[in-house]
Formats: structure tokens, sequence, C-alpha cells
């Protein structure tokens, strides 16, 4: 795709990438971008080839190859984004971990596998059984950046890991979600300058040894404890021990339910703002050592009661043992803000609507075997870079966005075009992508003078859009 055809300030984005790849398909990579940005229907690769307006020059294999065989790697891709997104970030790094499920079906795709489904309700007409779906499970990193408009900020993934079941995946090749987080954030670490501190926030399934245990002294963890965990007091400054077993340490503390039942005299009262509204908690807490998972690192542990009752006693913890207990809590609320990008990314990206990584099945003799099918790693790498690349192209609508610096323009514009939003004040997500797409679009038609484009262009690029059939 010619420079030409985009906007400066999108080609100069999608030209930064340049390093990930060779020549050819770099101009891929920047035609399928373009082509998830104006696609308004699923995101099918054939579809996404469509709407770039570029599908004429090439043939569309080259594209499903791009997927399929190409080499580059994601990594690079994601390195590349984190090194764009640091110019909007703080010293110390807020980045979440959570898994999200894309549903896939099919005996032939490389991956799937029964996984529970957090978004679907367990109270449906189908009973438990519609807690639990056919897909991929992918753990995602995702860095917190916060932005110039009144707001929570926004959750860009930078790192995203395929979860293979071990039912269907060699013992040999099998990692737990908290290992692959570990791994990922261990890797963000290595990419990020020396003076930058990473805080993780996660919920209880990487709040665990294996994510924890003996992390490195410049990544802090936040997120829940179990109310039953075993706390200890560290071992006194200058203990020394003449014989036996050595200790680690110290006398055993109140597990965070003990606490809860201490007298109401015990509780204190704070203001903190989570989840966008302003709520008065009250909390206890304590420094000490939750030897099963941090190991000797001190953690500070926060006990939180709604005062109105309608929620159970919580506890959360934070391995910086410094931090105060608003500091704590507002640092888990933090956490939901990636649920929120994996709906936008589902809804406004097509992150879950892949339609390869599978091969063809061999002919079944007689009735065909239940369950997932895949033959060999055919249709790995497809699957492991197809749906990354959705959160790929968020992240660079993000970064787009953020160096545009036209969201009083944009809110502005919103309320003067649908004027019964009366209390907008801020961009959505779907505000972003609006407006890289305008640009793309206004830059092709001004390109070209209205008067010498035929009808006939015009339906073809309606069609390409996916707006006309």
């Amino acid at each position: 795709m010619p420079d030409q055809s985009i906007p400066k300030s999108v080609a100069v984005l999608l030209k930064s990438f340049e390093s990930c790849f060779t020549a050819p398909t770099h101009r891929r990579f920047s035609i399928l971008v373009v082509g998830w940005l104006l696609c308004c229907s699923r995101r099918w690769v054939t579809r996404v080839a469509r709407a770039s307006g570029a599908l004429g020059d090439r043939h569309h294999a080259g594209f499903h190859r791009f997927f399929s065989e190409a080499r580059w790697k994601t990594d690079d891709v994601w390195k590349t984004l984190v090194m764009h997104l640091l110019t909007y970030l703080p010293k110390r790094i807020d980045v979440i971990v959570d898994d999200t499920l894309c549903r896939r079906n099919g005996p032939s795709i490389f991956g799937t596998a029964m996984h529970y489904d957090g978004a679907a309700s367990s109270r449906a007409s189908k009973g438990a059984a519609a807690s639990v779906a056919c897909g991929h499970a992918w753990v995602v990193l995702a860095v917190h950046v916060p932005v110039p408009w009144k707001g929570p900020g926004i959750a860009v993934p930078i790192l995203a890991k395929l979860y293979r079941s071990p039912k269907t995946c060699p013992e040999s090749e099998y990692r737990k979600r908290s290992e692959i987080a570990r791994e990922l954030v261990e890797k963000l670490y290595s990419w990020l300058p020396s003076d930058r501190r990473i805080n993780l926030l996660g919920d209880r399934e990487y709040a665990c040894k294996t994510t924890l245990r003996d992390l490195h002294g410049s990544i802090d963890f936040t997120g829940p404890m179990p109310m039953d965990a075993m706390l200890f007091e560290p071992l006194e400054e200058g203990y020394t021990q003449k014989r036996g077993t050595k200790r680690i340490k110290g006398p055993r503390l109140p597990s965070p339910s003990d606490l809860a039942a201490e007298e109401p005299d015990a509780w204190i009262e704070l203001k903190v703002k989570i989840y966008g509204r302003q709520v008065t908690l009250l909390i206890q807490t304590l420094t000490c050592l939750w030897y099963t998972a941090t190991g000797t690192r001190l953690i500070r542990v926060v006990v939180t009661r709604d005062p109105k009752g309608n929620y159970e006693d919580r506890a959360f913890f934070s391995t910086r043992h410094a931090a105060s207990a608003k500091t704590i809590v507002e640092g888990v609320g933090r956490r939901w803000s990636i649920e929120v990008s994996f709906r936008e990314a589902k809804q406004s990206l097509g992150f879950s609507e892949a339609q390869n990584g599978w091969s063809r099945g061999e002919s079944p003799d007689g009735r065909p075997k239940p369950g997932s099918q895949p033959r060999g790693h055919r249709g790995r790498l497809a699957v492991e870079r197809t749906a990354p690349f959705a959160l790929i192209v968020r992240g660079i609508i993000v970064v787009w966005y953020l160096g545009e610096d036209r969201w009083r323009q944009d809110v502005g514009a919103h309320k003067i075009q649908a004027p019964w939003y009366r209390s907008k004040t801020t961009p959505s997500f779907d505000d972003m992508l609006s407006a890289i797409r305008g640009e793309i679009l206004s830059h092709r038609y001004l390109a070209t003078p209205p008067p010498e484009r035929t009808l006939a262009e015009y339906q073809r690029t309606l069609q390409d859009l996916g707006i006309a059939a």
C-alpha cells in the first residue's frame, strides 16, 4: 500500500514497525492494519484485505500467509508498541494480567479446548454448562495508560500468549496460566529502561507462588488474598540462631478472617475512588509475611468491609509494604480496565472472530470422534498471530489518538451530532476508532477530487468497507 493512500500521521506510525519485518511483509502488515481499521464487518482475513482497498493488487493468499508462514515475531511487534507507549507512562507502571476466552469451534483448529467462560452467566437457561465453552484462552498483559481527559485510564494489551489445556497439549509444552503470566511480565521487564518499575495487578489466580515467589525486586504485585491466608511476622533484625533448622519467618499472625472478626473499634474509615465512584470502606491493615505465596518478601495486607453490608469482607495485599491502604485498594480497582479492554477488542476489533488456524481433517471412518483433533502443529502460527493482531491494532489506535491530542474537538463534534448525549465529556474507544478511520477515509477521498470519481468507484469503496452489500 503506497504511503500516499493513508494520512502521514498513520504512515509514520506504521513505518516505525519496519524493523520487525522484511520489506514485503511490512507492506502486508500496513495493509492489514489499515484494513482492520476500516473493516465494518467481521474481521476475517479476506474481509480485512478487501476493506484495505489493496486486494486487487495482490493475491488474497498472501494475506493468509502473513499469519501462517511469514517470518516475523509477535514479540518484536509488541516491543515496538511498548516503546511508543513509554511516552505516556509514569516511572512506576501499572501492568495488569488476566486471561480471556475467544470462542472457536471445530475439531481441526489448533489449540482449542473447553475452558471456563467468565463472561457467561452460570444462571443461564443451560445451567452450569453455560459457563464452559470451547475456544482459545489467552493470557494477556496490559499496561494502564493515564489519559489527558478526566477518566480512569486505558488498559492497552502489550503481550498475549495462548494457554493450552493439559488435555490437548504435550506434557513438555504445558504451562499453567500463572507460569505464562510470570514469563510475560519478566519479558516486559527486560524491555523497559532501568529506571522503570512495574506494579503488577492481577486476580486471585495470579496471586500465587508460581507468579510471585522470587520475583524481581523492581516488580511489585497487588491483588486479592484468601481470607484464610497464613500470615507471619518477619524475623527480628539481628536475629541469630545457634542450632537447628534455620528459621525464615517469625510467629504466626491472625489471618484476614481473624482480623475481620475483631471488635468494631479496630476498623478505620477510608474513602477511596474505585470503578469511577467515591466510596467509603472500613479497613484494617497489617505488615507481615505471606510465606506461602511471596516467601520472605514483606507485604502490606488490607482487609476491607462494606459499611452497608452489601458485600462480603475481602482481603488484598501488595508487595509494596510501604504503600498506603488507599493506594492498594485503588490499584486493585484499576485491574478492571483490562476487562473493558477485552470487551472493546471483541466488539469493535473482532478479537474473537479469527477464521484461520485449522487444517483439513482426514475423512472419518464411521462416526466422528468428539473433541479437539488438530493435526500436529498445523495452523499454530496462524492461531498464535491472528487474534493478538487485533490487540496490536488496538494499541496502535491508542498511540495514534494520544499523539494527535484531538479528544476535545471529537467530544464537541459528538455532542453536536448526537445532542442527546448531554453529559458526554470524554471520548470512548469507539470514538478513537472512528477518528482514525475517518482520517484515513478523508485522506483517500481528498487525494482524488470527487468529480473524477465514478459512481462505480464509490460503490466499490462502500462494498469493500462492508457499508453496502
